[in-house]
């Protein structure tokens, strides 16, 4: 399936973006194909992400697709427990450290054009399928914080912020885990020492999922928060109150992806849906309606991003945070309950 190309985007793409597009319905059911052409998706992304990608890979191709979306690790855990008899396909969206605590749960697959991927963002093995690139940010809310009052990590550790930070689970949201991770690496401190602190500054709460970190800065419930620099981008289009600064020490820009369940009973149409989220087309529409950076060298940013090379960055190991994760994750949830209400 490899080298079968898609036709040409269709412009329903944009229309669907503008005007969305609601679940199947059940007057639909009786005209659900055979197995050979569906595919179940687990993903989690947001559905003004994913929705219009998988209702232009259906019109393109034909293939009739289940989602079911949930939070990266509660969706990751599933697929270990359902790996006798898989019920997805694939796995749309995580960041690649997450994917890589799976990696037995995933089959390897080298997509089409995967040469047009920067290399930085490629696994070796081709385990998953880079989708976008996502740098970490630091948002604050402009109305109550000072411009220059919040720029690094270690300001998190600030007394006059404490309990009015918002910062998601990272047992359940991917892209805080992440943050977790990246602070760690980027601070200089013992890593417990460094947990500890954090917990004991949100005052022992976190929030349920990424997606309320900028409401709830926007809101002024939290002076602070951390997040992925596309959802910034976006409430900052929107109007909210917030800004977002690149912290000091340096960020991290890891790829969230795509991959092959291994054992998947669609695996073709699996691996068409791969070629289809690193397409040009695709990639082209995450940098101008989605605020994503992509992974691909032949497709440039929008003007409102600031360059890569003009952000600071940590050296992000994914190996490291990978190996880590669940030693990270039970010591968070430690000194989290330590620190009040989980």
């Amino acid at each position: 399936m490899k080298g079968k190309r898609l036709p040409a985007l269709l412009p329903a793409l944009l229309l669907t973006i503008m005007a969305g597009c609601g679940p199947k319905g059940p007057d639909t059911a009786v005209y659900a194909p055979a197995e050979g052409e569906r595919l179940v998706i687990y993903t989690s992304h947001k559905e003004e992400v994913y929705q219009p990608i998988v209702k232009e890979f259906e019109q393109r191709t034909g293939i009739w697709v289940d989602v079911v979306a949930g939070g990266t690790n509660e969706l990751l855990e599933r697929i270990q427990k359902e790996a006798d008899s898989p019920a997805a396909d694939v796995m749309f969206g995580g960041g690649v450290e997450s994917l890589a605590s799976y990696r037995d749960c995933f089959a390897p697959y080298t997509c089409a054009e995967a040469e047009e991927i920067q290399d930085r963002f490629r696994d070796p093995e081709d385990l998953w399928t880079p989708f976008s690139a996502l740098p970490v940010v630091l948002v604050y809310n402009t109305k109550l914080v000072r411009p220059g009052q919040v720029g690094r990590w270690s300001d998190l550790f600030s007394s006059q912020l404490r309990g009015r930070i918002a910062f998601a689970d990272p047992a359940v949201s991917g892209s805080s885990f992440t943050a977790l991770a990246t602070l760690l690496q980027a601070v200089s401190g013992e890593d417990e020492r460094l947990l500890q602190g954090l917990a004991e500054n949100l005052g022992g709460r976190q929030l349920e999922g990424s997606g309320e970190v900028v409401q709830s800065v926007a809101g002024g419930t939290d002076l602070v928060g951390v997040t992925l620099e596309e959802t910034a981008l976006k409430r900052i289009a929107a109007g909210d109150n917030i800004a977002l600064v690149y912290p000091e020490e340096g960020s991290s820009c890891v790829p969230d992806a795509s991959a092959l369940i291994r054992g998947a009973a669609h695996s073709e149409n699996a691996r068409l849906f791969l070629d289809f989220t690193a397409s040009r087309e695709v990639q082209q529409l995450l940098t101008e309606e989605f605020c994503r950076r992509p992974v691909r060298r032949d497709v440039e940013t929008t003007g409102q991003m600031t360059p890569l090379a003009e952000i600071p960055m940590a050296a992000y190991d994914v190996e490291w945070a990978s190996g880590h994760r669940d030693a990270l994750l039970m010591t968070w949830a430690f000194y989290l309950g330590e620190g009040g209400e989980a």
